[in-house]
């Protein structure tokens, strides 16, 4: 396959992991909690939450809804909901909100490593945009550090995964949250998503703009004349 076919592969793939981080930092599902559900025909209090704002809703679950053994939901039931932004730098006012003194402090690292994210994938994308207006040598010089940018984005992205889940985890194992289950939902799979895209589209951009292997035994990398991306 030819080295410009592969970097336009590449490029695409990487607009497909963009896209996911940008879904994934803009919506509230990256993990759905629920209660413990004792009876049927009862109104329950799910919530659903993602980097900025957590969305508690009240289902009612009727026989037909019931499970024995399981929580309350599921989350896509009709019912009243009542979304609150996290005011991540006001001390003191979202303990309440998060019924768990430690969630805060793991949602303000997980909003704020997405950030890092969105910022190198910006600073990836000026590259690629210099790329295709730039000539000559410029041109596939910058799309090293459009690689290194992406892959660096795709790390920051699986670091607020972990962060995210660590957070879940500590919020449920608390004796002082309603909360007993729990799953991630589609907004955590976006993430997901884009943390496998971004990383490894990112190393392959990397890798396909830097110069050929040496074809003889006698010919070093110095030597070789550089491919030009076309």
């Amino acid at each position: 396959m030819h080295k410009r076919t592969k970097i336009k592969i590449a490029i695409f793939v990487l607009l497909a992991g963009m896209a996911c981080m940008f879904t994934a930092v803009v919506t509230d599902h990256w993990a759905v909690l629920s209660p413990k559900m004792d009876k049927e025909n009862a109104t329950c209090e799910a919530a659903h939450f993602g980097l900025w704002r957590l969305c508690k809703k009240y289902i009612y679950i009727s026989s037909e809804n019931y499970v024995e053994g399981h929580g309350c939901g599921p989350i896509s039931l009709p019912g009243e909901e009542n979304c609150t932004y996290f005011r991540h730098f006001t001390p003191g006012q979202d303990t309440e909100i998060f019924e768990y003194k430690t969630q805060k402090e793991y949602n303000i690292s997980a909003a704020a490593i997405s950030i890092f994210s969105l910022a190198f994938m910006i600073l990836g994308s000026l590259c690629l945009l210099g790329s295709c207006t730039g000539k000559g040598k410029g041109r596939d010089y910058l799309l090293k550090p459009a690689g290194m940018f992406f892959a660096f984005a795709g790390l920051c992205s699986f670091i607020s995964l972990e962060v995210m889940r660590q957070s879940v985890k500590r919020m449920i194992e608390s004796e002082d949250t309603i909360w007993i289950k729990y799953h991630y939902a589609w907004s955590f799979a976006c993430a997901c998503a884009a943390f496998v895209l971004l990383f490894l589209s990112g190393i392959a951009l990397l890798i396909f703009s830097m110069p050929h292997m040496p074809r003889n035994p006698w010919e070093t990398c110095m030597d070789a004349e550089p491919e030009q991306v076309e």
